[in-house]
């Protein structure tokens, strides 16, 4: 059945990669980065499920984070044009 999954996703995985690379906007590209994250999270969590490795979960998790994470760095970089405001340093006090 893990197999099957892992057949499932990597089927997943080419046709994400397919509309990444033909997407006609940036959001479409962003969007397919986001599931080829999100695939990566799924084939590490069947990964550990079939050798039975727990560490491979926690990479998953911690994977998991950094892609929602750059994801939405990516979106408010092509939204706003920069990731926000310099904080105030000692030296504008």
């Amino acid at each position: 059945m893990f197999v099957a999954a892992t057949l499932a996703l990597l089927a997943t995985l080419a046709l994400t990669l397919v509309r990444a690379l033909k997407g006609p906007t940036v959001f479409d590209r962003a969007l397919a980065a986001n599931t080829v994250g999100t695939v990566a999270v799924l084939l590490l969590a069947v990964m550990e499920f079939l050798t039975g490795r727990p560490d491979f979960l926690d990479l998953a998790i911690v994977y998991g984070l950094l892609n929602v994470v750059g994801t939405i760095a990516v979106l408010k970089f092509f939204r706003y044009g920069d990731l926000g405001e310099p904080g105030e340093g000692p030296e504008d006090r």
